[in-house]
């Protein structure tokens, strides 16, 4: 099968076509480095014919809905027959391995599904206008719901299909068209995604891509006026920027985050130590919620950190092509490098480290730390990586003060028995996602899903990015 299409060489794909653009990038592999693609960068003026094929689709009128359905339908078939592709492309330019990625090419399957069937669902509600004093009461109100108009999609590396998805499905179920920038590590997928979007029949101009750096055609994307609306999954930094460049204009932001999740004592200790060990490793730590602060009630510490060492040392690190493999590498050296830097600097303001810590290449053992000073960076920045810090905890209101102890606000969990307990952290915790008796890295793509503070605003999951990819109208009729 040829997994690289030559044509995406080419970069911008534009009306449904390839379009020949400047300068070029190589796609490394990022276990072995070799060479897997080459995608050019757009430049400009490609990036503004771009935005303008998409606003000039949203003019020419929007696509019935049960049109949507059905090439949104059709897609999700054509996604299943190119999974041989995809997941040979994913683990390449991703480094995750073939149990993560697969796990993705599933999870997209179902965003697919999701979204078809909220493009024949998107409806307004009536308005109890009559309820008012002095209405006459043949007179009626409702609402309807209009497509936006040009959405930009702006993704990440470590979702590079079905983030992808959750961004641009529910904006064409919406009827909104839209220009897709993916993250230069990882640009594949997205180009797989748009062919099979072409083959399931959208028409020109609905969905255009550009690649290229976020200072380059990014910014670009970012004062074009054209566009009305901003789906970005990235850092904080990133985020505050994009929203101070939309204006006045509509905003989607799932930004950074430092997970936590609480164990108690009264939790079925196995089922935590199994979840938090894969909520902490999957693709070595790089989600957004990825645990990487485990609160452990004093009582079970000890007994819970031994279970997890154990856990974690059974967990293959290496080649991500290989099925045994759980552990693959970082998105590059660079990035493993940083956080073998924070081990090293944790060790030395007397941290402990339990297990792993050591770096071979972009290769990072998945690494536990407890006894780290309240101002360590393993507790204070995002680490995104595989490593995870356990903290100790006496009372409940402390565990609860630690999770909300940072500027970000995605998810969190907490496993407990105690129906009082997990009420209490629901009450106290400052998350956009709660999760009891389960981690902070659960999810499922049908459940609204975003953050608070500085983890952003907006929600993914179709129902919810597609109602709020539309304007709300309302129409008022009075009797004649």
């Amino acid at each position: 099968m040829n997994y690289f299409n030559p044509l995406w060489e080419q970069s911008a794909f534009i009306n449904n076509d390839w379009v020949k653009s400047g300068g070029a990038a190589e796609v490394l592999d990022k276990f072995d480095n070799s060479v897997i693609g080459v995608v050019a960068h757009a430049d400009q003026d490609l990036t503004h014919e771009a935005v303008a094929a998409a606003e000039a689709a949203f003019k020419a009128g929007s696509i019935h809905p049960y049109r949507r359905y059905e090439i949104l339908s059709r897609g999700r078939e054509l996604i299943a027959e190119r999974e041989e592709q995809i997941l040979h492309l994913m683990v390449g330019e991703t480094g995750f391995t073939l149990g993560d990625c697969r796990t993705e090419l599933n999870r997209c399957s179902q965003t697919f599904a999701a979204s078809a069937e909220e493009a024949k669902r998107l409806t307004g509600e009536m308005v109890p206008i009559t309820a008012a004093p002095g209405q006459d009461e043949r007179r009626i109100a409702f609402t309807v719901r209009k497509p936006i108009g040009v959405v930009c999609a702006i993704t990440p590396f470590n979702s590079p299909l079905n983030t992808v998805a959750h961004k641009v499905l529910p904006a064409i179920a919406a009827g909104n068209t839209v220009v897709l920038k993916p993250a230069t590590y990882t640009p594949l997928c997205s180009a797989v995604l748009c062919e099979v979007l072409a083959e399931a029949g959208l028409p020109p101009g609905y969905l255009n891509m550009v690649t290229g750096g976020g200072g380059t055609t990014g910014r670009t994307l970012l004062h074009d006026q054209r566009v009305a609306y901003y789906a970005f999954t990235g850092s904080t930094e990133v985020g505050r920027e994009i929203q101070q460049a939309a204006g006045l204009r509509r905003t989607q932001l799932e930004l950074g985050n430092i997970s936590g999740t609480i164990v108690c004592a009264d939790a079925m200790l196995e089922a935590a130590v199994s979840k938090c060990a894969a909520a902490s490793f999957r693709k070595a730590g790089q989600v957004c919620t990825s645990v990487q602060r485990i609160f452990v009630e004093s009582s079970i510490a000890d007994e819970f950190v031994d279970a997890l060492c154990r856990r974690t040392q059974s967990l293959a690190v290496g080649n991500p092509r290989n099925a045994s493999t759980f552990v693959g590498p970082m998105i590059d050296g660079k990035e493993a490098q940083r956080i073998e830097n924070w081990i090293i600097e944790a060790d030395r303001e007397g941290a402990e480290i339990l297990t792993g810590g050591d770096r071979d290449g972009a290769l990072v053992q998945p690494t536990i730390i407890t006894g780290a000073s309240s101002d360590s960076r393993v507790l204070t920045d995002e680490a995104f990586a595989p490593v995870v810090t356990v903290v100790p905890f006496d009372s409940l209101d402390e565990a609860l003060a630690g999770v909300n102890a940072t500027p970000y606000g995605l998810s969190a969990g907490i496993f407990t028995n105690d129906v009082t307990r997990g009420l209490d952290a629901i009450r106290a915790l400052d998350m956009g996602n709660i999760h009891i008796n389960d981690t902070s890295s659960s999810r499922v793509d049908l459940m609204p899903y975003g953050g608070i503070k500085d983890s952003g605003h907006g929600r993914e999951g179709p129902r919810y990015a597609v109602r709020d990819m539309t304007e709300e109208q309302l129409v008022v009729i009075n009797p004649g």
